[in-house]
């Protein structure tokens, strides 16, 4: 797989949304050998506004003139995911490493396409799990891999949210609640975090099967998912989305079972997990968090692009997460 000639990740950036204010853009500046080369945005009022305010020379409202400035040797995708295949094409065509967010499209055909054409061009593709890359997350997989847990048991998933008011008003201006543009709604945006941290943690899901509903009726999209699944480990799990509980009931809690202990944390909260092993008190570990949240997911995307390293997210591994969200919400009811 060809990376990239120079000594310089030289990036553009399509979509620059609110995303890219900080979690992700900003640490492509800070990274040695990386720097944002040029940034674009349909809006032309929105795309100057961001590029003077992050101090970004260049900028476009056309994709294609982005993709093809010879400058930019690596293109990052920050749009909603419906934009996510046509836009890795055209990257993909003009010989140019695609990092694009999560999840990776709107459904798993879509990821295998954008597979195959970055494979037909020869070029890296990445996804932005960046949760893989953050040190608390890697602790508990060097918990689960030295045997610390024992033998893994089962995981257990559990994911509720209000449901947000503002939604009655604005859902057409959501697209996370968009089917067309998001592939579903809440559970295709925050699920497919924890679905491939899960894929981190044990390896593939080989069977999944659930059911899915829209039981407020507020937008189009699923509000409730639940699902079992299993590893090719071993590995047994099952998962319990919803996204319009009360407020008193918000929840966000993954239980990692083992023979030796157990594990529970948030995916969505700050650098820390409780760890529980047999005849010991619970302990909890905490870890600082990078104030650019993707900052050492993209350090491995450009070592991987420069030749001195890797990165463990990539088209391959971010289109399993996909396929599993596509079987758990394959039977409405």
């Amino acid at each position: 797989m060809s990376k990239i000639q120079d000594t310089e990740v030289r990036w553009g950036i399509l979509g620059v949304g609110n995303v890219c204010e900080v979690k992700s853009a900003p640490a492509m500046n800070l990274i040695p050998n990386s720097k944002i080369e040029a940034v674009m945005r349909r809006s032309e009022e929105k795309v100057i506004d961001y590029a003077q305010r992050h101090g970004i020379a260049k900028w476009y409202t056309s994709a294609a003139d982005l993709i093809n400035d010879p400058k930019v040797n690596a293109i990052y995708i920050a749009t909603p995911p419906s934009a996510h295949l046509e836009l890795a094409s055209l990257a993909a065509a003009a010989g140019k490493p695609v990092y694009v967010e999560k999840p990776m499209a709107r459904t798993h055909q879509e990821c295998l396409d954008m597979i195959a054409v970055c494979e037909k061009a020869n070029v890296p593709l990445y996804v932005a799990y960046y949760r893989r890359a953050l040190p608390h997350f890697r602790k508990i997989k060097e918990l689960i891999t030295d045997g610390t847990l024992g033998e893994i048991r089962s995981v257990h998933i559990n994911l509720k949210q209000k449901l947000d008011a503002s939604l009655i008003t604005k859902v057409e201006t959501n697209w996370r609640v968009d089917p067309e543009l998001a592939g579903g709604g809440y559970f295709f945006d925050l699920a497919s975090h924890q679905l491939d941290l899960m894929d981190f943690f044990f390896g593939k899901i080989t069977h999944a099967s659930g059911f899915c509903s829209n039981q407020a009726g507020t937008y189009e999209a699923e509000d409730i998912v639940v699902g079992s699944f299993v590893f090719e480990s071993g590995v047994l799990g099952t998962g319990n989305w919803c996204f319009t509980t009360s407020e008193n009931a918000e929840l966000d809690q993954t239980i990692i079972y083992g023979s030796k202990g157990k594990v529970s944390f948030e995916t969505f909260g700050k650098g820390e997990f409780e760890l529980e092993l047999d005849g010991k008190a619970a302990e909890k570990l905490s870890f600082e968090l990078p104030k650019h949240i993707q900052q050492p997911l993209i350090e491995t995307i450009v070592a991987d692009l420069l030749g001195t390293g890797t990165c463990q997210s990539t088209g391959i591994s971010g289109a399993r997460a996909n396929w599993v969200m596509d079987q758990l919400v394959k039977k409405r009811v």
